[in-house]
């Protein structure tokens, strides 16, 4: 048995990780046998990491506004580095290790193997998120964590860097194609390749590249590039989906807002109306005490209206657009799968090519082929000129 092994940037959206939010594609009766390996909240995995190098860096500076009040804050809000990364891998693919056969119950096995000696390989990348799922179409793997390195010049002893962290672990980067990522990528599908080994199962690599191929070696190496892009376009509409789920999040959260907003209406001094003073006039009271507070309350119920407005027009948007990815991404998956059925057809192809070569002769198959092309093609000239 031949699998491939897919491992992808995620978006790193620990919310729908978790299952605090629940995507269209997820099959919701399924999600019991999810396996949650981990869940910290990546602040406290900050202070954990960061907080004595912060305050030996702090305690050096002699200006103030050089001193860095929040670790996390502050690489949140950096160019050049991340707060966090994600990998996801998966091993096969919907048609051949399907979540809900024998084959993805497999796929589970090796997965969970796999990530058991994860950060033991990885001390440079603290694990905080980590999560099997099996509620989707095929099983698969999130693993988010923060990559440090310990010892530097610059900036904090201890701070965030993903390439020293992998430099740390033995991954020194090459040319532009070639870099510790890479490299890193590699090594971690070469680690799951031999856990699949275990269950009997071949890593069953896409896209590579040999000379002076054959016609069908030709058809099938192109076969595995367009599985390889379909499989990247499809990395990238779930990444879409991913920050789609995030902004339908921030909506919620808004709607929370909104409701403290109803209490504080119900209960703030500024917005109700005062006992009059005594001897006071009604125009007098209307003037200093009803007047302001009206004008109050009618400034906040037309920002309320404009937000709420905007708010329900972005979720009728968000939801369109959850729904275009979706159906996108169905399509491509399917697309994938016919490719994937086309390219099992051209190796079988290829192997009694192949044989046919071995038994009778590399010359006189060549020679055979060369025959039927030349018949072919004059029979397409005849038709042309007619």
């Amino acid at each position: 048995m031949q699998r491939t092994i897919s491992a992808m940037v995620g978006k790193g959206s620990v919310n729908h990780n978790s299952r605090k939010f629940r995507a269209e594609n997820v099959d919701g009766t399924r999600t019991h046998l999810n396996i949650d390996y981990c869940n910290e909240n990546i602040k406290t995995v900050y202070h954990e990491l960061f907080d004595e190098a912060l305050e030996r860096y702090n305690a050096k500076q002699i200006r103030s506004d050089r001193k860095i009040k929040d670790y996390y804050e502050k690489i949140r809000s950096s160019k050049q580095e991340k707060p966090f990364h994600e990998i996801i891998l998966q091993v096969g693919g919907k048609g051949n290790m399907n979540a809900d056969t024998e084959n993805g119950e497999l796929a589970k096995q090796i997965l969970d193997e796999y990530y058991q000696g994860f950060q033991e390989r990885n001390p440079q990348l603290r694990v905080f998120s980590a999560h099997l799922h099996m509620d989707e179409a095929t099983p698969h793997l999130h693993i988010d964590f923060v990559p440090f390195t310990t010892g530097s010049k610059r900036g904090l002893d201890t701070r965030v860097s993903l390439k020293q962290a992998l430099a740390t672990q033995g991954f020194k980067g090459g040319s532009r194609g070639d870099t510790e990522w890479s490299q890193w990528i590699q090594s971690e599908k070469e680690q799951l390749a031999a856990v699949m080994e275990r269950y009997g199962i071949e890593w069953e690599h896409l896209g590579t590249h040999e000379k002076h191929l054959s016609v069908l070696d030709y058809k099938k190496q192109e076969r595995k590039k367009e599985v390889a892009a379909l499989g990247a376009k499809i990395e990238q509409k779930q990444i879409e989906f991913d920050v789609l789920s995030e902004r339908v999040l921030n909506y919620d959260k808004a709607k929370d807002e909104l409701s403290n907003l109803e209490i504080e209406l119900d209960t703030a001094p500024k917005y109700q109306l005062p006992e009059p003073e005594k001897f006071m006039t009604a125009k007098a009271y209307k003037t200093k005490m009803a007047e302001p507070v009206v004008r109050k309350l009618k400034q906040l119920v037309k920002t309320v209206l404009a937000r709420c407005f905007e708010g329900w027009d972005n979720y009728h948007r968000l939801n369109t657009a959850n729904a275009q990815l979706y159906r996108t991404n169905q399509r491509l998956e399917k697309v994938n799968e016919r490719l994937t059925e086309e390219n099992k057809i051209l190796k079988a192809e290829n192997k009694d090519y192949s044989l046919l070569r071995k038994v009778f002769g590399r010359k006189q198959i060549d020679d055979l082929l060369e025959q039927a092309r030349t018949v072919k093609g004059r029979k397409r000239d005849n038709t042309r000129s007619r």
